[in-house]
């Protein structure tokens, strides 16, 4: 292990001047790490924005999913580059503050925060406007509120527990969408294409001819799909077998989760009637496209079974989502970033991190769930944070290999120079491409993170003065 931390007796991983209360236990496998990244991506995830991609890319939908897994792989492999000479809890922050310094690491784990929180947030409301929608006699607030609860007791049990339990719910989601792939297949090969076969590669035709700009633009919201993959490298410490195993697990769950996007969106792409430009043109029915192309094409029944698998994935999505946010505020209340009283530990597991995580996004879900603009106000912020934290993960592994040459050997000008550049300019790009909401969000919650910071730093000035 690197010098920041040490393996610790009982399986549980050291640092230095901690006891074994901020110690976390190793106990999760590869497969552990596998189910906690497609819980957390979901991977029925283009459901809820393939008629937005379709009507942005002039429907060239799978393309679009391509060329985003492509560049969601420049991230995913900075984290492999770094998780394994800072194999910590933190992350992001574990990362920047070993690359760049304390201060970058700070606002990468501030800004990875905004996202870590939001996310599950949506999820848990996903879960709940779902079952409103099966049992309409009970309000989708106390749905959300009642996900939370149970995904967050199995959280306090133990991140084993906890994956155990997701893997059995990821099997169903892998199930379901097994069914509409054969299903899907079924009914092509019956009764034909409603498009041209070719059409999710190259677009319908039916906005003009294929233009690469539109693919782009739907790229950075198709990148919203993929957050939560780096959620892996958050268990570093908890995982058996090594750093290079939580490499492996982030870079096999891109890799799975693109296969999966493209050849769900490939398939209801050609099942789907509507055209992209009347898509475009009634913006109304992007959000049940999806369902829609189920429903005409196959029947009912698939659109409920699909409806289930989302509203069940969603809300342990949001459990995998909350574990995550639970490590990270664990790691910055251990360096003393926030109230140390966030890094204490309960036979391994990290509760007192994972109640605040909990009663945050309990908050922020449940407010949302009972506004009628509650969605909309938290999708539009939640790709920001993490983009921003992407950012400064990619300058870490130049600060780190190239600048610092931390990693003690010669620096490979692609693996530590080219791929963390442009992975950087392709996470920028997004970030503005986002919404202005977003970026209004993002910029106050980054104001905020750079006056914590200065007090935190004129604090430890004044004391280092007086002596203390």
């Amino acid at each position: 292990m690197s010098q920041n931390g040490q393996s610790g007796h009982n399986g549980t991983t050291a640092f230095p001047g901690g006891g074994a209360e901020h110690q976390l236990r190793r106990s999760l496998g590869f497969r552990d790490l596998v189910v906690y990244g497609l819980l957390f991506i979901a991977p029925m995830a283009p459901v809820g924005v393939f008629g937005t991609l379709d009507a942005k890319s002039h429907g060239a939908v799978a393309l679009v999913y391509v060329v985003a897994t492509v560049a969601m792989a420049f991230t995913a492999f900075s984290y492999a580059q770094m998780v394994r000479v800072v194999p910590q809890a933190g992350s992001v922050f574990a990362y920047a503050r070993a690359g760049l310094g304390n201060g970058a690491g700070f606002i990468a784990g501030w800004m990875a925060m905004l996202d870590y929180v939001l996310i599950p947030a949506v999820a848990y409301l996903f879960s709940g406007i779902a079952m409103e929608a099966l049992v309409p006699e009970v309000s989708r607030w106390v749905w959300t509120a009642i996900a939370v609860v149970v995904t967050t007791l199995l959280n306090l049990w133990g991140v084993r527990t906890a994956a155990r339990v997701g893997f059995l719910v990821l099997a169903m989601e892998i199930v379901v969408l097994v069914v509409f792939v054969i299903t899907a297949i079924v009914v092509l090969a019956q009764d034909g294409a409603e498009r041209d076969w070719l059409s999710p590669l190259s677009g319908d035709g039916t906005q003009g001819a294929f233009a690469l700009s539109a693919v782009v633009g739907a790229v950075s919201v198709a990148v919203l799909s993929y957050l939560g993959f780096d959620a892996i490298a958050t268990f570093a410490e908890e995982v058996t077998g090594g750093s290079a195993k939580v490499a492996r697990a982030l870079l096999f769950c891109l890799a799975l989760a693109g296969v999966l996007f493209v050849a769900q969106t490939y398939l209801v792409a050609l099942l789907e009637p509507v055209s992209s430009a009347q898509l475009a043109a009634e913006p109304e029915r992007q959000g049940s496209a999806f369902y829609d192309a189920v429903d005409a094409s196959v029947g009912t029944w698939l659109h409920d079974l699909v409806a289930v698998s989302k509203a069940i994935g969603a809300a342990f999505a949001a459990l995998a989502g909350q574990a995550a946010a639970g490590r990270l505020l664990f790691a910055m209340g251990r360096d003393r970033r926030l109230p140390g009283v966030l890094s204490r530990t309960d036979s391994g597991v990290p509760r007192v991190a994972l109640l605040v995580s909990a009663v945050i996004t309990m908050a922020a879900a449940v407010w949302a769930a009972r506004r009628d603009d509650g969605l909309d106000h938290l999708v539009s912020v939640v790709d920001v944070g993490a983009l921003t934290a992407f950012t400064l993960l990619h300058a870490s592994v130049v600060g780190w290999f190239v600048i610092r040459r931390g990693g003690g050997g010669a620096v490979s000008w692609w693996r530590h120079l080219l791929v963390p550049v442009l992975g950087a300019a392709i996470t920028i790009a997004v970030i503005v491409e986002a919404s202005g909401t977003a970026q209004v969000v993002g910029a106050i919650w980054l104001a905020v993170g750079l006056v914590v910071l200065a007090v935190q730093w004129r604090g430890r000035r004044d004391a280092e003065a007086a002596g203390v």
